[in-house]
């Protein structure tokens, strides 16, 4: 196997014919250079360069190596210098994925203070069901992804929070809570709660839907719902209920489902959500836009 110097050393040498450019150009001393040709030849078992006091140049072997490995290796350091574009860089495509239309509207502005900041790169925003976000960060389907707090999840990394609201329960309008001002945590071992997806992480699905309340008391599990208007209807049918965040009072308001506040639940946390391995420069610029958007920085 090639090592890179002796490749460099080699592709140089080809196209200088002279060992002191060479050197000069791979900032190395002209006996380095002459070594590292020597030991590639002695490996290959034939010269690939011929040299007199006045010249060199290729030899037939040296020649057919050199046609063959320099379109390689230069589609080699061209895939490189994308990689660092692409992790350095502005340009390309940012694609945000969202839940909601509280989280689409906050994601439109965020997204504009980026463009803003950042003419090069283009971002597509993508609306996502409840199942979908974090699969389709696993995937590499999206870069970014708005979604609720805790996530603890191996290869996920989160922003800061960008947006806390009061935690309510949604509940069947002919329910006897839909008649009362707050409800506590304790409330819900009295009803069967309906169940996030299991494509979630189970840190936030703990948070959201919890096993027992705060003193132990088991809480009945319902069905699962794959999407938030499935979530709902489940709700207004009577097969449950399900704690949300204060803006589905805005914007679902339905005449079978009552929101009712928590008085001592903890608030509902947003934020952003990417993969590790793919926190490029982008994305954290987009990460910084949408939380200078919030904190009033834009």
């Amino acid at each position: 196997m090639l090592e890179r110097h002796e490749l460099e050393a080699f592709l140089t040498l080809a196209e200088e014919l002279h060992f002191g450019r060479t050197a000069e150009r791979l900032r190395v001393s002209t006996a380095r250079v002459s070594q590292t040709i020597a030991k590639l030849e002695r490996r290959v078992g034939v010269p690939l360069f011929n040299r007199t006091s006045r010249r060199v140049e290729l030899s037939p072997v040296g020649r057919q190596l050199y046609e063959e490995v320099r379109p390689a290796w230069s589609r080699i350091g061209a895939a490189f210098e994308r990689a660092i574009d692409t992790g350095r860089g502005f340009s390309g495509t940012l694609r945000v994925a969202f839940v909601g239309a509280a989280a689409g509207q906050l994601l439109v502005g965020a997204t504009e203070l980026f463009r803003e900041r950042e003419p090069g790169c283009d971002v597509q925003l993508r609306e996502a069901q409840i199942a979908e976000v974090f699969p389709w960060l696993s995937d590499g389907e999206i870069d970014i992804g708005l979604a609720t707090f805790p996530v603890d999840q191996p290869g996920i990394v989160s922003g800061p929070v960008l947006v806390s609201e009061i935690r309510m329960l949604a509940v069947p309008s002919q329910h006897p809570f839909a008649r009362r001002t707050s409800v506590s945590l304790e409330d819900l071992a009295r009803v069967k709660v309906l169940q996030l997806p299991d494509t979630l992480p189970d840190s936030l699905r703990d948070d959201r839907t919890p096993r027992t309340t705060p003193a132990g008391r088991p809480i009945e599990r319902g069905p699962a719902a794959a999407t938030f208007n499935e979530m709902l209807t489940l709700i207004g049918a009577g097969h449950g209920v399900f704690p949300v965040g204060a803006q589905s009072r805005r914007y679902y308001a339905r005449p079978d489902v009552t929101y009712i506040p928590f008085s001592d639940a903890p608030p509902l946390r947003w934020g952003l959500h990417w993969r590790a391995d793919g926190a490029t420069a982008r994305v954290r610029a987009y990460s910084q836009a949408a939380y200078d958007l919030v904190s009033g920085r834009s």
